[in-house]
């Protein structure tokens, strides 16, 4: 009877490392839908962006991200890359002083995101997803399209 029962532990045990396993090369913390939660974030230089939503699809090798928005200008947004983790340029769209963007796996929760124009790096992001993978936080540091330093910090939430 104590066999029998160890098998049904040790095979549960088995079925549930795998589902865990198959989970987690679908995808990872990042991957999914997140609204901006302009409560919580910060922009300076402003105006802060009214509304953003990322679609962001990651897993081990690729980080692909679609935003959709509007600016603080009340004007619509929208930003798009898919990029690789192997700190290689790839191209991005929507914005208005970067041409390329290179991306870099810091730990399961961080990415680094360097945007880039002609070369050379006009803004670094680094996104963090909370241990409860609810929120992402992304700091932005570099310059705008008006050459302003830009310090901003954009909290989302999971939806």
């Amino acid at each position: 009877m104590r066999m029998k029962r160890f098998g049904v532990l040790a095979t549960t045990l088995l079925l549930v490392t795998l589902a865990l396993s198959v989970a987690t090369r679908a995808g990872d913390q990042h991957s999914g839908t997140w609204k901006m939660n302009p409560a919580k974030s910060k922009y300076n230089p402003g105006p802060a962006a009214k509304s953003i939503t990322l679609k962001i699809e990651s897993d081990e090798n690729d980080f692909k991200i679609d935003s959709e928005g509007t600016g603080g200008d009340g004007n619509p947004t929208h930003i798009e890359f898919s990029a690789k983790f192997d700190g290689k340029d790839y191209p991005i769209t929507g914005v208005p002083n970067a041409d390329t963007v290179s991306v870099k796996r810091i730990d399961s929760n961080t990415v680094e995101t360097k945007m880039k124009s002609a070369g050379q790096v006009v803004m670094t992001v680094r996104s963090t997803v909370s241990k409860d993978g609810k929120m992402r936080t992304s700091v932005f540091k570099g310059k705008d399209a008006q050459g302003r330093d830009v310090n901003n910090v954009v909290v989302y939430d999971k939806e």
